[in-house]
């Protein structure tokens, strides 16, 4: 028998069943959960092995990278600048960094590169890995590359790029680099555990990932055998020139080794995020409230960054998404509580989000990275949630 280690507040008991369960038959190796009501922490798990090959537990204070799930931390960080006057939304983007109106980018705002509408998914020629890493090359070639769609008339989830795109505005901003600017302002009011580029004193707390391959590779067979509700995302796998493809080969080599020392560290403002659950509750917990003292966004910024800004047919994850300035919008697809919640999942089943209408903040962070249409474990959390605070 698994053992969970943590406190839950009376009445959430049903979260620890899924939690324990998530290990029993849905694949956990190492995982958290963290839940805030109204400002409190109310669940606080963790369980499992933080590293598969040498048996280490997972700890209270294991950290884990988080993928995509680091946008909303991002996003946050764009919002505060936001709130304090020193960046316009829907001010053009050039107007603070003058080298991104080439090639008829111009006119496009900065809410524009929030909700993945600006149109630069890809690159004409990927930039080595090693000079991404570095930001400054990557965030030129950024500059110099055309739209691939008429920016504002379609949008598309911008998986790799936007960190940089958004990444670069906070940069030019706040003369930080996002990974600084989150944790002077952001991690370090809240004491947060978590990091966009890991500091070398903290690389022994991080957890390892594995990576569950799938029974069956959709890719491989025959395309009557796919099933009807994922031919159209199986079709743009298999085609290499397929904005799908092309939005995750912006680098060379296309893929990236998250477990690298050298990946954590870098400022990836888009998808290397390392923290544990807890982090990522309490900063969630503090845009929509008050958090031992603090709150970071005001009701009027955060009606601003939670509005939605994109809805509809994705040009890249070839399904329906909603955004908004930011922070992914609860849909059917979404694990999320209901209409009024805002997060960011990650590639493989992190998932951070705040529900302004019941007071919810969630983290959950895992090393198994499974994704697709068979991983329910976040989303059997949140139904545990919904039903602990109906």
């Amino acid at each position: 028998m698994m053992a969970i280690n943590g406190e839950v507040a009376a009445g959430f008991e049903p979260v620890r069943e899924a939690f324990a369960a998530n290990f029993l038959r849905r694949g956990d190796v190492g995982a958290a959960v963290c839940v805030y009501l109204d400002g409190r922490p109310v669940v606080d798990l963790w369980g499992g092995v933080a590293d598969p090959d040498t048996g280490r537990p997972w700890t209270r204070d294991t950290l884990q990278l988080v993928y995509s799930a680091t946008k909303g931390a991002t996003a946050t960080a764009v919002h505060l600048l936001a709130q304090r006057g020193e960046l316009e939304l829907d001010a053009p983007v050039a107007a603070y960094w003058p080298e991104f109106a080439a090639k008829g980018k111009a006119d496009i705002p900065v809410r524009w590169l929030l909700s993945h509408r600006a149109g630069l998914v890809a690159l004409d020629q990927p930039v080595p890995l090693a000079e991404a890493l570095a930001w400054q090359p990557m965030v030129a070639a950024l500059a110099a590359q055309p739209p691939q769609w008429i920016p504002g008339t379609a949008h598309g989830y911008h998986g790799r790029t936007w960190g940089w795109l958004v990444g670069e505005v906070i940069h030019r901003v706040s003369g930080r680099m996002p990974g600084r600017f989150f944790a002077d302002e952001i991690a370090a009011p809240l004491g947060l555990d978590f990091f966009i580029g890991l500091p070398k004193t903290e690389r022994d707390r991080v957890s390892r990932m594995v990576y569950q391959q799938p029974d069956v590779d959709l890719t491989t067979v025959p395309p009557e055998s796919v099933p009807e509700k994922l031919r159209d995302l199986v079709a743009a796998w298999r085609d290499p020139n397929s904005l799908t493809n092309r939005a995750y080969a912006v680098t060379d080599p296309a893929q990236i080794d998250f477990n690298s020392p050298e990946v954590q560290a870098a400022d990836l403002p888009s998808s290397n995020g390392v923290g544990t659950a807890r982090g990522l509750a309490r900063m969630y917990a503090s845009l929509i409230g008050e958090v031992d003292g603090v709150r970071l966004l005001t009701p009027e910024t955060l009606v601003s960054a939670t509005a939605q800004q994109a809805s509809g047919p994705d040009q890249v994850i070839v399904e329906p998404s909603r955004f908004s300035s930011g922070y992914m919008l609860s849909t059917e697809t979404n694990p999320m509580i209901g209409p009024s919640s805002f997060g960011h999942t990650g590639r493989g089943g992190s998932l951070g989000f705040a529900d302004p209408e019941h007071g919810i903040a969630f983290g959950y962070v895992m090393n198994q990275i499974i994704g697709g249409p068979d991983d329910t474990r976040a989303q059997s959390l949140v139904d545990a949630v919904r039903r602990s605070v109906a």
